[in-house]
């Protein structure tokens, strides 16, 4: 069981209650300190930066959303590392996500212990960027394991190409995509596209 260190903060931000009650759970039974919030703006109300480890933090929310709020901390200056969690994850919004500096970009249903795992890593870094320049160089290990084709594949994957797009883009069968795309993501330890994304951004991503 991944146990919080005493005196972390993890603030939450999710406008689905059931959803904010099951978080708060989670992370108070692993041990951290929890404050969640309904939305963007009383967060940004109640958000105190001493001792904060991790946000937590729903893409989709009722007046500033999540990429809003992510902006907003960067206009300020703030690194708070920030684990996005979405239930309508695409490629366009990983993008954004993670070129705005995310920490994570994880689709709903995850595994509490995937979660826990994430906030872990978020929580205890040592120096700012010093695990994400940790996790560069994994997912560098791993791109080198693809070979020509998957790669090709995949870079349109993450570009935002469809299986037929890529196709067509290619000369190949869709069959032949679809069994390379599969290879990739396995080679790069992720199951959904969003992960994909957010894994070959990361690595691209100067910091």
């Amino acid at each position: 069981m991944i146990t919080g260190t005493q005196g972390q903060a993890i603030y939450v931000v999710d406008d689905d209650d059931a959803m904010r009650d099951s978080l708060r759970w989670l992370l108070e039974s692993a041990g951290y300190r929890v404050s969640s919030y309904s939305t963007a703006e009383r967060f940004l109300t109640g958000y105190r930066r001493d001792h904060a480890s991790c946000l937590v933090l729903d893409v989709r929310l009722t007046g500033m959303t999540g990429l809003e709020l992510q902006q907003e901390l960067n206009r300020r200056g703030d690194s708070l590392p920030i684990i996005f969690i979405t239930g309508h994850g695409d490629v366009p919004m990983a993008v954004r996500a993670v070129k705005g500096g995310a920490f994570h970009f994880l689709e709903k249903p995850f595994k509490d212990a995937q979660l826990l795992r994430l906030i872990e890593d978020a929580a205890t870094q040592l120096t700012p960027g010093s695990v994400a320049r940790a996790q560069k160089r994994c997912i560098a290990a791993k791109l080198e394991t693809l070979t020509q084709r998957e790669r090709e594949v995949m870079d349109l994957v993450v570009g935002g190409r469809k299986n037929k797009q890529i196709a067509d883009d290619l000369g190949i069968s869709v069959k032949t995509v679809e069994a390379h795309r599969a290879r990739a993501m396995e080679k790069m330890d992720v199951s959904s596209v969003a992960e994909l994304v957010s894994a070959t951004l990361s690595a691209k991503h100067p910091g």
